[in-house]
């Protein structure tokens, strides 16, 4: 009698998944958080920017009396590396419907001394008790259905150790965005995709500063090649996303001096804008 194939299995619940697990931060003492940065949200040996934001993200969740990020800006000063790291945070100003924080990320160099990697100021509240009222020319993406998109788990095998992030993420990229992959870059750059966790968990507000810097960089469509540092990223997270796969369209519009920009959209099932972002990253030419 043949064996009965194996249910699939259950989505992993927030608060329950490995992005849970691996942004949780401890408090050591009022405003002091220790953590140990997971490798699993690298690429190649970068610690991803859009993670770290999360992992500082959730600091201030802890130090503030409101839960959710509504705004939150972030200086990348050195780069981050898989491993212990201590998370410093200040109450700025508490209101009764924002309250505002800093933060700071710092890693030991070889002498042990402390380096600041990342600073953040944010702004948080609550977003189940925003009005209802919307007022947008904004529009959804237009992204092919999930099954005529391509991850990468359909290209060829990756670089050894370049996958780790990819593993943890449900990303199919919209074929008209994918001409870097195939040789022939659009020049465009644009970029868009369906955006999810590997495990099923459902978007949360953290999940979302995620997935604003989860993509492949915009300069690959420009026909450039290379690592992408963020300098800066700034988040505007809108509501509360509807569970499910969220869509996410990122465009660069200017590339000069070697930096550029990229504006990125979230949106939910529910076609409501739930995020938006802008960062400066450095690009490498020639």
């Amino acid at each position: 009698m043949p064996e009965a194939a194996s249910a699939p299995a259950a989505p992993a619940a927030i608060g329950a998944a490995e992005f849970d697990r691996d942004t949780a931060v401890v408090r050591r003492a009022p405003g002091v958080y220790d953590i140990d940065l997971s490798a699993g949200w690298t690429i190649i040996n970068a610690v991803n920017g859009g993670y770290l934001l999360a992992v500082l993200g959730r600091a201030l969740a802890d130090a503030l009396p409101h839960s959710d990020p509504f705004t939150i800006s972030a200086h990348y000063l050195t780069a981050s590396r898989p491993g212990p790291a201590v998370v410093r945070t200040d109450v700025v100003r508490t209101g009764r419907t924002l309250s505002t924080g800093q933060a700071s990320l710092f890693q030991y160099d070889a002498d042990g001394r402390e380096v600041e990697r990342i600073r953040v100021l944010a702004s948080y509240g609550d977003l189940d008790a925003l009005p209802d009222d919307v007022r947008t020319t904004a529009e959804p993406p237009a992204i092919p259905p999930m099954d005529q998109c391509f991850g990468p788990q359909d290209g060829p095998a990756p670089v050894p150790g370049s996958s780790a992030i990819t593993d943890r993420l449900m990303l199919k990229l919209d074929p008209s965005t994918l001409g870097w992959a195939l040789g022939s870059p659009s020049g465009k750059g644009e970029m868009r995709a369906w955006f999810g966790l590997a495990d099923g968990r459902d978007a949360d507000p953290l999940s979302l500063l995620l997935a604003v810097d989860a993509l492949p960089p915009t300069a690959f469509e420009l026909g450039l090649k290379g690592w992408v540092p963020t300098v800066e990223l700034t988040v505007h997270v809108r509501c509360r996303p509807a569970p499910g796969p969220l869509r996410v369209s990122i465009t660069t519009r200017n590339l000069a001096g070697g930096f550029l920009e990229e504006d990125a959209e979230v949106w939910d099932g529910a076609d409501r804008l739930v995020a938006q972002s802008r960062q400066l990253a450095r690009v490498r030419l020639g």
